[in-house]
């Protein structure tokens, strides 16, 4: 009997061993399962990755391109606003001459009709307005209170002889 029961114990072993091993199989098989899923996962994971680097990497080479362009047409006009903006200091600089010269030219056709409506006697020395409110033009007459434009009257009249403008200067 005891030979019985050992027998039945072995089996008993056997059977528990065999259940056992089925077991480690199965938990090896299931470990096995879940490690390839890991490995698939992985590898899904890293493509979807890659693809978003690559969808970055052609986002910012898109945009590069662009600002390129755009880079280029304001250094366009850069350019031609720089030639312009010489283009109009040249002529503001020939104006600001002119303007000089035509305040000189003022200055000294006021200072001869001075001179002439001086010895006439006729009016008051005229105020010159390039001189008077820096260059703005005002509205000014050379009439005496008669009315008379530098004393036209007394010329016709008195039979006066003209008067050298260069005299006025010395």
């Amino acid at each position: 009997m005891s030979s019985g029961s050992s027998f039945g114990s072995s089996q008993w072993t056997q059977r528990s061993r065999s259940a056992e091993d089925d077991l480690d199989l199965d938990l090896q098989a299931e470990m096995e399962k879940r490690r390839k899923r890991r490995k698939e996962s992985n590898r899904e994971s890293a493509r979807r990755s890659r693809l978003r680097k690559q969808q970055h990497h052609d986002d910012l080479t898109s945009q590069v391109d662009q600002l390129k362009g755009q880079n280029k047409q304001l250094n366009l006009a850069l350019s031609t606003t720089s030639q312009n903006l010489v283009a109009v200091q040249a002529q503001n600089s020939v104006l600001q001459t002119q303007r000089m010269e035509l305040a000189s030219r003022l200055g000294a056709l006021t200072e001869i009709l001075w001179c002439i409506s001086s010895s006439t006697g006729t009016a008051a020395p005229p105020t010159n307005p390039a001189m008077v409110n820096g260059g703005v033009t005002t509205t000014w007459s050379w009439s005496d209170a008669s009315g008379d434009i530098l004393g036209a009257s007394a010329w016709n009249h008195q039979q006066q002889q003209p008067i050298d403008a260069y005299r006025c200067y010395y």
